[in-house]
């Protein structure tokens, strides 16, 4: 254990708390399982570059909070040493409940259902976030052509073709970022929902939200609907869809659709880009086994009349056999 750390939970009476560590995600952060002298379980948080991951972490919580929804409560934090201790929400995952046989509509009901409730509730101010819009969406989405591309193709991509894909991605993308915009939790899926004793929406506990910011509504659902890890049936997204914008009956229903297309796109080639990278860069390999899904979902998004520019730029320079079938290279970038 290293002495800063022994050093926190010494000064808050959890110096021979039982530790157990959980496992992590794709990021740096580190989190542990303690057991309280009194039996209280809590979480240990261990973010080694806190100004990104704490501090808008306690900040966007209190946020949310503040809306009704419910987010591990932080019991202490030295923001300085990038620690905290939050509230224990134990194990019920939204994944572990699917995967132990719990009614898939149910549960993606209440995810739904949360995101209505943030939708409707939150209001800017007093946050300084990130604005995912249509430059920033095409900035990220070009991660897909500086990573996977020359993996996939043996060679840079040459600076008239990238030009010409960020383009086509620009000239999609602005259409879908104009319509309505809130609070946009950016990785909202079933990994990050937990199932809570309480009631209405504040049933759903939120996770990972630390990277939040304002963006179209849309991307936390096509999030959640066409997730990276997990099949979801065609007809339950629809469903769920269709409870969505059922709650909004002033939506733009056309509008709305477009933006889960080609947002849906750019989130899906960013993390075929991303999984690529852990495999290469960061020797985690075990992403790769979600490659063929995301290509599949990517495939779904692109066949759409508004990735049309986008599809063109594909067909010309990424043939079907560079795809959802190329093998990655156990070799570093």
């Amino acid at each position: 254990m290293s002495d800063r750390i022994a050093a926190f939970l010494a000064r808050h009476g959890l110096a021979d708390a039982a530790r157990r560590p959980l496992a992590g995600d794709a990021s740096a952060r580190r989190y542990e399982r303690l057991r309280a002298p009194d039996g209280r379980p809590l979480i240990l948080a261990d973010t080694p570059a806190p100004k990104d991951d704490l501090i808008p972490f306690i900040a966007i919580g209190d946020a949310l909070a503040a809306l009704g929804l419910s987010v591990p409560a932080v019991v202490a934090a030295d923001v300085d040493a990038g620690l905290a201790l939050l509230e224990d929400f134990g194990d019920a995952t939204f994944s572990r409940l699917l995967e132990s046989g719990e009614d898939p509509d149910s549960l993606y009901a209440l995810a739904t259902d949360a995101l209505v409730a943030l939708h409707r509730r939150f209001r800017p101010g007093g946050l300084e976030l990130p604005v995912y819009d249509a430059a920033l969406f095409t900035e990220q989405v070009m991660l897909f052509a500086d990573v996977y591309v020359p993996v996939a193709t043996g060679r840079p991509l040459p600076a008239a073709d990238r030009a010409a894909l960020e383009s086509a991605w620009a000239g999609v993308i602005a259409d879908a970022c104009a319509g309505p915009a809130s609070l946009l939790l950016r990785d909202y899926h079933v990994d990050n929902l937990m199932r809570l004793d309480r009631p209405g929406v504040a049933a759903a506990g939120l996770l990972d939200f630390q990277n939040a910011g304002i963006g179209p509504v849309a991307y936390d659902l096509v999030s959640l609907l066409e997730d990276a890890r997990r099949d979801v049936p065609q007809a339950l997204a629809a469903r769920m869809v269709e409870r969505y914008v059922s709650a909004f009956p002033d939506l733009d229903r056309a509008a709305l659709r477009r933006s889960y297309a080609v947002l849906g796109a750019v989130r899906h080639a960013r993390i075929v880009a991303v999984f690529t990278r852990l495999a290469l860069r960061d020797r985690k390999r075990g992403y790769l086994v979600h490659l063929p899904r995301v290509w599949r979902l990517l495939e779904g998004q692109l066949a759409k009349p508004d990735l049309a520019p986008v599809t063109a730029w594909f067909d010309r320079h990424l043939p079907p056999g560079l795809r959802a079938d190329f093998v990655i290279p156990e070799t570093e970038l």
